[in-house]
């Protein structure tokens, strides 16, 4: 996986946001507030198209990238079995050879795909820890003297919000604005010594 431009986009943006200030994003008023769309400007899941060639490479980011494979990936797995519980498994030799990371973990975790129509990217891969504890290396079986937890990092998307496309202050039926907003996305899971009770 290609992780490292992920990381480096998630590192870029908030500074070319501070740097550019609110011309990058375009489409705001004088009083610097964000230009209110028609439901006819711009569909469902869309966005201005300024915004996605000035500073949105979405595609780019961990989160994005991964959606398509794992859509694909499940419409596979539901023609050739039915889909397995979130349970830890039990991991051998021959397992580990051919897996890809998060199956050789010894904190495994899953992808699932997240969906929320007023974000965008609409589409993001969560991270889900399949154990409440960590693989043993000596068994390859659960063991609690480790705990899993996820991993988060931070993602900037863009969330529609209702709006008045006039002074009156009243929002008007199908407009909206985009509104910045960062979000912690789960990428991964590790293991981490347990709290004890005192």
């Amino acid at each position: 996986m290609q992780i490292l431009p992920g990381l480096l986009l998630l590192l870029w943006l908030p500074a070319s946001l501070a740097r550019h200030g609110p011309p990058l994003w375009g489409g705001l008023h004088t009083h610097g507030t964000p230009r209110c769309y028609s439901a006819e400007e711009l569909s469902l899941g869309q966005v201005p198209p300024h915004l996605l060639a000035r500073a949105a490479k979405w595609e780019q980011a961990l989160p994005v990238a991964l959606v398509s494979s794992l859509e694909a990936a499940s419409r596979r797995r539901r023609q050739e079995r039915p889909p397995t519980g979130t349970q830890c498994p039990v991991l051998g030799p021959e397992e580990v050879l051919e897996a890809d990371i998060h199956q050789r973990s010894i904190s495994p975790w899953r992808y699932r795909v997240d969906t929320d129509e007023s974000r965008y990217p609409q589409k993001l891969a969560f991270a889900e820890c399949l154990c409440k504890g960590c693989i043993s290396t000596k068994t390859g079986r659960e063991t609690a003297a480790l705990n899993s937890v996820p991993l988060h990092q931070s993602l900037l998307v863009l969330r529609r919000q209702p709006c008045a496309p006039d002074a009156s202050g009243e929002p008007a039926p199908g407009a909206f604005a985009f509104h910045v907003e960062f979000i912690r996305v789960p990428i991964g899971c590790t293991c981490v010594l347990p709290r004890t009770a005192r």
